[in-house]
């Protein structure tokens, strides 16, 4: 893991959308525990996967508009490289 930014940008904006997907998150235990039909609860399932994928893309747009481009405007070689193996490495976790 490469070195944090010097100022991290505040994601705090994304306590509302994490609430809510902790709601979806509760509602499907909910439906578990009532033995609710496969099919309904993987609707909620696929929502609440939607919404967490909506919290990452938010908080990567933010990454790379804020570390990203500090790490671009430093003229640093090392930076960039480091923010950018940084990406590539946040990529390949998801496979």
């Amino acid at each position: 893991m490469t070195k944090p930014c010097h100022e991290n940008p505040d994601h705090s904006s994304q306590v509302r959308r994490l609430n809510r997907i902790e709601g979806q998150i509760s509602g499907i235990r909910k439906m578990i525990e009532e033995r609710r039909y496969c099919p309904d609860i993987l609707v909620q399932t696929k929502a609440a996967t939607s919404a967490i994928r909506a919290l990452e893309a938010e908080i990567l747009k933010e990454h790379m508009e804020h570390c990203v481009q500090v790490a671009f405007e430093s003229g640093s070689e090392a930076e960039r490289a480091a923010k950018i193996e940084e990406i590539i490495n946040l990529f390949k976790k998801d496979k």
